[in-house]
């Protein structure tokens, strides 16, 4: 069963904002815990990520960002922010909520949160909030051409500040291999998560060139950190069956080579045959994500920590399904 709530945040450019905590909690009473962080055009719909987690006796929490999902509201627009640090006061409150009851909390992002995720580590390193950092294909550099790199750092005009979207075209082919409806196998809303993606803002590019050059300048996060891609990057504009196992929205080799940017202890691991969102994967390739994520917990984040503890009786959600 999961829980949600409501985290009421205070406004910003566009007027009123809110998050949202999505929670499952496990069969036994457990200190430990994970908090899911989505992507860009993304929310939290991922159940059998959640399933992994309570099956270890790990509690499950999952944000939905303002401005994405469950948190979206009439007058905003879809997933703008002029810079990700917007993010913060909702992972923090998050964590707040989390803490009362946990003692051990890893933090798993995705993507654009995989951006985020390391850059507010390294804001609160040395306060023992968070154990551990998974980072599914993080965003950290921009898969284009090098002439259209260098024309998204020259953002920095009053550009930069407006809602303007970027004519950069649309492509559904990441979606199509991922809904059910087309080559894929998943099942999500499609008003929260289209096909075709969400339209890419002057003012949001901008705001994730700022972030990506602060995590290339070095981050100090002091706790472990788990780094996955895929082994294939592939640029694609119209649907080819190769689509289904590779990254078609980052390039891998940029994810490796800055993963070693977000502090001394990053372990990297590439699945063959990944989609961009790892486990959403096919399942061979799925399974070796959690079989790699479940090694590297045990070795990094529960070592030495005690266990969940009995069971206790069952926690009352008010949603079946994410």
């Amino acid at each position: 069963m999961y829980e949600i709530t409501v985290l009421p945040m205070p406004d910003d450019f566009e007027g009123e904002v809110v998050a949202t905590l999505v929670s499952r909690r496990a069969e036994t009473l457990s200190r430990r815990a994970v908090l899911y962080l989505h992507g860009f055009t993304d929310y939290f719909f991922q159940d059998h990520l959640a399933e992994h987690y309570v099956q270890r006796g790990i509690d499950f929490y999952a944000l939905d960002l303002r401005k994405y999902g469950r948190s979206l509201l009439p007058h905003q627009t879809r997933g703008l922010v002029r810079s990700v640090t917007e993010y913060f006061p909702e992972i923090d409150e998050a964590v707040r909520v989390i803490r009362r009851d946990h003692d051990e909390l890893t933090v798993n992002a995705h993507s654009t949160g995989g951006l985020i995720a390391p850059l507010w580590a390294d804001r609160v390193r040395g306060r023992g909030l968070v154990q551990g950092l998974v980072l599914n294909s993080p965003f950290f550099d921009l898969n284009v051409p090098t002439p259209l790199r260098l024309a998204a750092d020259l953002l920095k005009t009053p550009l930069s500040y407006t809602r303007r979207a970027l004519p950069l075209g649309s492509s559904n082919v990441y979606g199509r291999t991922l809904h059910r409806s087309e080559q894929g196998e998943w099942d999500y809303d499609l008003e929260l998560k289209p096909l075709g993606g969400f339209s890419v803002h002057a003012m949001w590019l901008a705001a994730i060139r700022r972030a990506q050059r602060r995590l290339h300048a070095g981050l100090s996060v002091d706790v472990p950190v788990l780094v996955l891609a895929s082994t294939i990057g592939l640029r694609v504009r119209d649907f080819v069956p190769e689509a289904r196992s590779a990254d078609i929205v980052l390039d891998p080799r940029q994810i490796a080579r800055w993963s070693t940017a977000i502090g001394p202890h990053v372990t990297c691991v590439r699945i063959p045959d990944g989609v961009h969102d790892l486990v959403l994967s096919a399942e061979p390739a799925r399974k070796q994500v959690f079989s790699e994520l479940d090694r590297w917990m045990n070795t990094y984040i529960h070592q030495g920590r005690a266990p969940a503890h009995p069971a206790h009786p069952a926690h009352q959600g008010n949603e079946n399904s994410p």
